[in-house]
């Protein structure tokens, strides 16, 4: 029996140093629509009961994961680089991922944004401590269907990243950690009917009027 525990011990701690040992990529695909992630990448569940890998990284209660409005969901996005769910939020000035296992070298992601943003890497859990690196996130173009990827290298170790903006106005997707680079393939070009639509949020009436009309490729 105790060679039996220890056997288990042992995979156990395999799983977890071939977790860490390379970048992470967060697609929040699983997600439900308009919930908060929560504990979805932290062993536990996002406000809907839904699970995902367990990296040790949580999130804060206003940071919610949309699901695109041609897959059933709330949100004016498309082209989403892993998928048809992002992170994005509704409150607060800020969505926090906190990283209790850490994380260096670099930091990386996608993002759309109808108004500009920022994200700051901290030293400290729930935005705290010294800044790592901080991205200042211009608007982009045919949003919410260009999708720009950014990403930088820092010195330091990390436990906690502000995904800074307008709530309801910016959406992140394929956040990479350990790597400059996002861990995704190449986004799709937006189709011909995609919209401006920096007056309107990522859910909400431009949506509703939309659904009726407009499909996804």
């Amino acid at each position: 029996m105790n060679n039996i525990k220890v056997a288990l011990c042992a995979a156990a701690a395999l799983v977890c140093t071939a977790a860490n040992a390379g970048p992470v990529t967060l697609t929040f695909e699983g997600v439900g629509d308009q919930v908060s992630v929560n504990n979805f990448y932290n062993g536990g569940t996002d406000g809907a009961g839904n699970s995902g890998a367990n990296y040790g990284i949580g999130f804060s209660p206003n940071s919610l994961g949309i699901i695109d409005s041609s897959a059933g969901g709330g949100g004016n996005t498309g082209n989403d680089p892993s998928g048809k769910t992002v992170l994005f939020y509704l409150s607060g000035g800020a969505a926090t991922m906190n990283v209790a296992a850490d994380f260096d070298t670099g930091f990386s992601f996608y993002y759309a944004a109808g108004q500009a943003g920022s994200v700051t890497v901290y030293d400290g859990l729930n935005g705290t401590g010294n800044i790592l690196a901080t991205l200042t996130l211009a608007t982009t173009s045919n949003v919410y269907f260009d999708w720009s990827a950014i990403g930088v290298d820092f010195d330091g170790i990390a436990h906690s990243v502000d995904f800074g903006g307008a709530a309801n106005f910016i959406a992140f997707d394929n956040i990479t950690l350990g790597a400059a680079i996002p861990g995704s393939g190449s986004v799709p070009e937006p189709a011909s009917w995609a919209l401006m639509l920096g007056g309107f949020g990522l859910v909400g009436g431009a949506m509703r009027s939309r659904r009726s009309t407009v499909r996804f490729a």
